[in-house]
């Protein structure tokens, strides 16, 4: 039996892909391309393909292994391509099917890979499938989506909330029925109980495998499957509280979410999709879960094994506290939880606020962006950077006439939502609109604050953000036990000290990090005899076996 390779777009024979070509995402770095903000080529505001093709030179240099698009497929633009109406075209506002194929060409001559969004929780109102499913009750798709009727009252089926503010659930006076929605009423959630729609949903990814594409990420892979029964969701214990799904305001933190996602049997439909991915060997799946009390548990479910999801994110990282007692006990916690599992960290990304302004005291914001950067890089797992992070670009403040994230507008004041971490990249600090576009507006506005960071202001300069993100990457591609190693975090340190080993084949490096704004003296675990290793942002001195960091230290070295 021949196998499709999407990188070349031919059928090759099983021992014709090597190990390392069918494993390239374990370790991988990963550039996320918020495309409406990366490059407008056209001129029209809003990025687009040929943009982001013109600056795929740039993505390469920095030394990562792929990229992953957020969505591009035709859309009203709601949620802004996260509503999808046609998951086999692309919108006009980005361009077309062939910008799409020499995008994925130029990556892959220069050593990209490409990763997708892919949006099949739910789908965009405009979809032919929702436009025929809300027709009746007895036609072919009448249960391709979510619906229920009534309580005797008219009240909705069940108390389930929206991330987005409000009930889950929307009347549709068609149907004379509520159709459920997680996100916003125009977003209504596919019923993937009904095999047609599993079937439907792997056909459209196997449309994008055969294009050429090397994988995908799945956006909020744990909502796929809701629990038949419609039972409410208990409200959530205090000590289980977590505002890590969604922002502190938003009474969806309040319910334990056990009825309306996470659900076993999302694991069989996975099952499916990584056996369609196999069919393309060196194909990749990176799942996006959102439960604020499960998540680590649901992780180990959906990448244990070798017959499901390659890897997975959780909100641990991009939404907890930069404390060593936080990391430290997330490191174990994985550890514990998921031993077979894979994660993929992140920081940052097209959804939180942007770290530096998250985690960053005032006066420490440099320091901590390159302490953060050599976390990522050191951390078990593969990496996922966003666009404009490896310039230390600080979360915008935008007015609230320019806000277009329905989720700020929702929440505003007390959540501002999404848009400040959606403006435009920065490329020249003295052309029009940072050189993003030379339109007279953008879709959002270029914070003038962003401009100082751009990359004509941090190419090539010895000790720019820029540069320092790219001896990072070289450095972790130097020592395999950084990409593919064991991970064990050391016991008994200061307070707000992190300290970790990482471990293949015989190789250990010794990471440690003071993760507080004053210094700190660390007395060396007995019998350790470090030696530096010469990484970058590695500033932390070593006298005999006491360890000195200042704030936001480092400290990176082999052991023998």
């Amino acid at each position: 039996m021949s196998y499709f390779a999407p990188e070349s777009r031919q059928y090759v024979h099983p021992e014709d892909i090597s190990p390392a070509a069918r494993d390239w995402w374990r370790g991988a770095v990963i550039y996320q391309i918020y495309p409406r903000s990366f490059q407008d080529h056209n001129n029209d505001g809003v990025g687009d393909l040929v943009g982001i093709t013109s600056r795929l030179e740039y993505v390469a240099d920095l030394g990562v292994d792929a990229v992953w698009l957020s969505p591009v497929f035709t859309s009203p633009m709601k949620d802004f391509g996260y509503d999808v109406s046609n998951y086999r075209d692309i919108d006009p506002t980005f361009g077309t099917l062939e910008d799409f194929d020499r995008l994925v060409e130029k990556a892959h001559s220069l050593g990209l890979k490409v990763i997708i969004d892919q949006v099949i929780s739910h789908s965009s109102d405009r979809h032919p499938w929702f436009a025929e499913s809300r027709l009746s009750r007895t036609n072919e798709k009448a249960d391709w989506y979510v619906w229920a009727d009534p309580k005797p009252d008219g009240s909705p089926p069940n108390n389930w909330l929206s991330i987005f503010g409000g009930s889950a659930w929307h009347w549709d006076g068609r149907r004379m029925q509520y159709y459920l929605h997680n996100f916003l009423t125009s977003q209504p959630d596919l019923n993937f109980h009904n095999p047609a729609v599993q079937d439907a949903l792997l056909g459209e990814m196997r449309f994008w495998l055969e294009r050429g594409v090397d994988g995908f990420r799945l956006d909020t892979v744990n909502f796929y499957f809701h629990s038949q029964t419609l039972q409410s969701n208990p409200p959530v214990r205090p000590e289980d509280y977590s505002a890590s799904t969604a922002p502190a305001v938003n009474p969806y933190n309040l319910q334990e979410h056990l009825y309306d996602k996470s659900q076993p049997e999302n694991v069989e439909f996975l099952k499916r999709v990584r056996a369609l991915l196999d069919e393309y060997p060196g194909s990749t799946t990176v799942g996006e879960i959102g439960d604020a009390q499960h998540q680590l548990e649901v992780m180990a479910q959906y990448t244990s094994g070798n017959d499901k999801l390659h890897m997975c994110y959780t909100f641990d990282y991009l939404g907890g506290e930069y404390t060593a007692r936080h990391f430290a006990e997330a490191l174990r916690m994985t550890k514990e939880k998921a031993p077979e599992g894979w994660i993929c960290l992140a920081f940052s990304n097209h959804d939180v606020v942007r770290h530096v302004s998250r985690w960053a005291p005032h006066g420490h914001e440099g320091r901590l962006t390159n302490q953060a950067a050599l976390l990522l890089m050191t951390m078990r797992g593969s990496v996922c950077l966003y666009q404009g992070e490896e310039l230390g670009l600080t979360e915008a403040e935008i007015a609230y006439d320019d806000l277009v994230d329905p989720y700020g507008i929702e929440f505003w004041p007390e959540f501002k939502g999404r848009d400040g971490c959606r403006t435009p990249m920065v490329w020249h600090a003295h052309v029009r609109n940072g050189g993003f576009s030379a339109a007279d507006r953008t879709w959002l506005p270029v914070p003038a604050q962003h401009l100082a960071y751009a990359v004509d202001q941090q190419d090539n300069v010895a000790n720019s953000t820029l540069s320092f993100y790219r001896a990072v990457l070289r450095f972790r591609k130097e020592h395999p036990e950084l990409v593919k190693g064991d991970i064990e975090v050391i016991e008994g340190t200061p307070e707000g000290v992190l300290a970790f080993t990482r471990s293949l084949d015989g190789r250990t490096l010794f990471c440690a990090f003071n993760m507080s704004t004053e210094p700190v003296d660390y007395d060396l675990p007995e019998g350790l005899s470090p030696t530096d290793a010469g990484a970058p942002g590695s500033d932390g001195q070593l006298t005999g076996t006491r360890l000195s960091f200042g704030p936001f230290g480092a400290y990176i070295a082999s052991i023998s």
